[in-house]
């Protein structure tokens, strides 16, 4: 067994961030720790942010990111965890400030692992990763308020990561999806994730945001912030959930206080990174269960390691379409 691997490693050189394939040693295993071999990892908009030196999400360089890693225990100071487990790790500090996936191995607290489902397939579960947590957990919310939408639930930033999931699983759930994108050419992408209508966003936003619009949608699913959660606040029906978990449009947001007091709707703020490991653990079991919604290899792009750089300069300028998921090994 090797005492080093091999990883994507961003360095931070006079003020500018670079990244190369290097080969690290194997970090010495703590108490209440595991190390893991990493199998897969996925590509996430966080992670893009880390590789191009965001120091909002990565204090110091050099860094190896990756949110996401499924692989096998390769060794255990945890005795509910053994050696060859098949197992998942998503969000917490992973890929943040403790490396993360795009190495082939990592050192993590024990608390972070959630024992790979019998029925779901590894690659099935990176298809899914943090991505796939942050779209369950927000079809969760949604169904939490609402049992049968008798309006369509809008799903915006639909091709991305987190979006193409989402649309999937509530489609799968026999629930009528309007997907809002950017990107012209994806129809045919979002028809076949089950989405009934497409929205372009420059038509979702020709005309001014009204404090209250005419209602089009039972609930939302958002995941780019500004003023496309604005408007989708807008026209949620009585009683609705918007969730809300990313900000690739906009941090800031313009509503006023009369879809929640004289809707009554609510707007649900969805952190899957830092959810309890129980919470993620149910998750990760109807993903492999009655959400399962099927490996689909047409929303999926596996590539090496040594292929991660043109996908992190694509991802950052909004051009990823589905999910890119990093393969190591041979």
């Amino acid at each position: 067994m090797s005492d080093t691997y091999n990883a994507f490693v961003v360095d931070e050189i006079e003020d500018q961030f670079k990244s190369s394939i290097k080969s690290l040693p194997l970090p010495e295993l703590q108490d209440g720790f595991v190390l893991i071999d990493v199998l897969y990892s996925s590509l996430n908009y966080k992670d893009a942010l880390s590789a191009s030196g965001n120091k909002g999400v990565t204090k110091s360089y050099p860094f190896t990111p990756g949110i996401d890693a499924v692989g096998k225990i390769r060794q255990s100071k945890d005795n509910n965890l053994k050696e060859g487990d098949e197992v998942i790790v998503t969000g917490y500090d992973l890929g943040m400030n403790t490396n993360g996936g795009f190495g082939e191995i990592i050192h993590v607290p024990s608390g972070w692992v959630v024992p790979l489902p019998n029925n779901l397939s590894m690659e099935e579960a990176i298809s899914f990763g943090t991505a796939g947590i942050t779209a369950a957990a927000s079809v969760d919310a949604v169904l939490s308020k609402i049992d049968a939408p008798e309006l369509p639930v809008a799903v915006s930033g639909a091709t991305g990561g987190v979006g193409s999931i989402a649309v999937g699983l509530l489609s799968k759930l026999g629930i009528d999806v309007t997907a809002i994108t950017g990107k012209e050419n994806s129809s045919q992408f979002l028809k076949n994730l089950g989405a009934k209508n497409i929205i372009l966003r420059d038509d979702f936003s020709s005309e001014k945001i009204r404090p209250l619009d005419k209602t089009k949608f039972s609930a939302g699913v958002d995941t780019v912030g500004g003023e496309i959660l604005s408007r989708i606040i807008s026209q949620v029906d009585r009683h609705g959930v918007i969730t809300c978990c990313g900000n690739v449009n906009s941090i800031k947001l313009e509503t006023t206080v009369f879809p929640f007091i004289l809707r009554g709707i609510a707007l649900q703020g969805i952190d899957s990174a830092e959810s309890p490991i129980s919470y993620k653990k149910y998750l990760w079991d109807k993903i492999a269960s009655e959400w399962q919604i099927g490996y689909s290899k047409s929303s999926i792009k596996i590539i090496k390691l040594n292929e991660l750089a043109p996908e992190i300069d694509k991802i950052l300028n909004g051009n990823q379409q589905g999910r890119v998921v990093v393969k190591h090994g041979e």
